[in-house]
């Protein structure tokens, strides 16, 4: 790992909630074509065929960093091909660092929500701390592959996500900010508001650290990139390199009493296992009952995930019906495939019980995704959980058509309440990884934070 700039050191009590201020990396309006067209998803919910769509919007879109390709030029790998283009565009000028150190007010706005909160240097906080708390587990594949991209472009390239319980200074100093004029403002092709502002004000810095200090945040979205922070943290301070930029990372703090998150589900795709398969070996478990609903048609597509869904609606996937399954008490599946749909309810309880791994609490067995996870695809179905058999979709319409290009299963799922995963966090009980899908999700691309600028 390469020398860093000097660094300052955390001044916060070692068990505190702290977002830092520092220099944010943004693009420079004069050098794009249109800041909306160098933003993107956050990369773990674009789809594969949606890359070429983002890399022709701007040449800088910043897909090229998050998603980078191999470099065929000099062969030294697709991590290094994006650190060699953040540097590019950092030494042309295309990305500048704000002169001065600050917190950020980041604004969303759909059709039917305001979402707004504070994007910063979130010091790093080992799990058991209880502090900044996750609620479901990471796989080691996606931190990897984030470890590797991090550790070559020395920069938290996209914010993640996390919820706490506010109402107090911090949540006033967002409102105060908006107030102002925005540094940024653009539409996205989703037809999402993005709004951004700079907090420099020592006084009202002080009073946001203030604020957050005693709290406690919820990681709502990006826990394989906040594993990530830690790998990179500790991996620094094992090579003897000190305090640091490593021991902070970039994310969103929204204040869940004045902007509640949008909960939803995380839905499987077993891409090779033909429905009729999955429904013969699962009928003697359960109860399989067939809908009556014709799936075909091209719906208008929904854009409250705040990816960028086609605009004419072409080449949509079927609507499922998802609300057969959300009134189920008990576990409940809805599997769609071959242009049909099922409802997958009363598992036996005897067949559950003895998959489920020992030490768990009640309330984790009786979660849809442990059941599906450890009694359908390990069990039954006898499906390892790689990418080659279990894929992960947010969105229900692309589960179902990616399990339709793949001749596969969608596996779709009702979300967790609220209130399970808050209790189950506080124990310092994760969930199983893929379980929740927060939103609406920070965009990519409005805000960077380098370890030299920071």
């Amino acid at each position: 790992m390469p020398a860093m700039t000097a660094h300052r050191t955390s001044t916060s009590s070692p068990g505190a909630l702290e977002l830092a201020p520092f220099r944010g990396v943004r693009f420079d309006p004069r050098f794009v074509s249109d800041l909306a067209a160098v933003t993107s998803p956050p990369y773990d919910v674009i789809e594969p065929d949606r890359v070429p769509m983002l890399e022709t919007a701007d040449p800088h879109n910043v897909v090229r960093l998050i998603l980078p390709r191999e470099d065929v030029a000099d062969g030294r790998g697709r991590y290094r091909h994006a650190a060699k283009a953040l540097a590019r565009w950092l030494t042309g000028g295309v990305l500048t660092a704000d002169p001065d150190p600050g917190l950020y007010v980041y604004e969303q706005v759909t059709a039917t929500s305001v979402q707004r909160g504070l994007i910063g240097a979130l010091g790093l906080r080992p799990p058991e701390q209880r502090v900044i708390l996750p609620h479901e587990d990471h796989m080691p594949g996606p931190v990897a592959d984030r470890l590797e991209l991090m550790r070559a472009a020395q920069a938290n390239l996209e914010p993640i996500l996390l919820s706490y319980e506010g109402g107090g200074p911090a949540s006033d100093a967002v409102e105060a900010a908006i107030r102002q004029p925005p540094l940024i403002s653009i539409v996205t092709p989703d037809r999402v508001t993005h709004r951004l502002w700079q907090i420099t004000d020592p006084a009202a810095l002080a009073a946001i650290a203030t604020d957050l200090a005693p709290r406690r945040a919820l990681i709502a979205d990006g826990h394989h990139r906040y594993a990530t922070y830690l790998r990179l943290q500790a991996e620094s301070h094992a090579a003897g390199l000190g305090s640091g930029p490593w021991d902070y990372g970039l994310a969103l703090l929204v204040d869940s009493v004045r902007h509640p998150l949008e909960l939803r589900a995380m839905h499987r795709v077993l891409p090779k296992l033909p429905v009729a398969d999955a429904l013969a070996a699962v009928a003697p478990h359960g109860r399989v009952t067939e809908l009556a609903v014709d799936l075909g048609g091209s719906p208008a597509p929904d854009r409250r995930d705040g990816s960028d869904h086609r605009r004419d609606g072409a080449d949509q996937p079927p609507v499922p019906d998802l609300d057969a399954i959300a009134p189920a008490r008990g576990t409940a599946f809805l599997v769609v495939g071959e242009g049909r749909q099922w409802v997958l309810t009363d598992l036996d309880p005897a067949l559950v019980a003895e998959s489920m791994p020992p030490g768990m609490p009640k309330r984790w067995r009786q979660l849809d995704a442990a059941v599906l996870n450890h009694t359908l695809i390990d069990r039954v179905w006898g499906l390892s959980d790689d990418i080659e058999q279990v894929t992960y979709h947010h969105d229900a319409r692309q589960a179902v058509r990616a399990a339709a290009k793949a001749g596969g299963s969608a596996v779709l799922l009702r979300p967790v309440d609220a209130a399970t995963i808050t209790e189950l966090a506080a124990q310092g009980v994760r969930m199983p990884g893929k379980s929740t899908s927060f939103g609406p999700k920070p965009r990519t691309g409005l805000i960077l934070r380098t370890f030299a600028a920071s």
